[in-house]
């Protein structure tokens, strides 16, 4: 199984959900997050004063998978989460040892 966290724009989480779903994905868990990465934030000019924005809003998506369904995912959030410009965020895959679902105590892709 894989952990996938997907970190994008606020106003892109309806379409990544909406696509994620349509793929079979039950279960996601959505954070919001702020944080930079090589732009470094971004300046702004609120009442004529200019300032520096180092922490940009994002969105964190964490969905866990069957590994079969990892190139799935990652192909599909790219297309639903690209915009082309310079802070579309990025997606991280990491290895899931188990799952327990607490109410059943399934175990395995069964408790995803």
């Amino acid at each position: 199984m894989k952990k996938i966290e997907i970190i994008t724009r606020p106003h892109k989480l309806e379409e990544v959900k909406s696509a994620l779903t349509g793929l079979g994905i039950k279960g996601m868990t959505i954070t919001e997050v702020r944080g930079f990465g090589r732009q470094h934030g971004h300046k702004e000019v609120y009442r004529g004063a200019e300032y520096q924005v180092e922490f940009t809003a994002k969105i964190k998506i964490e969905v866990v998978v069957d590994d079969s369904m990892t190139n799935d995912v990652i192909q599909i959030v790219q297309e639903t989460a690209k915009t082309g410009k310079i802070g579309d965020g990025k997606i991280f895959v990491l290895p899931v040892e188990d799952v327990i679902r607490i109410r059943t105590g399934e175990t395995g892709i069964e408790a995803i």
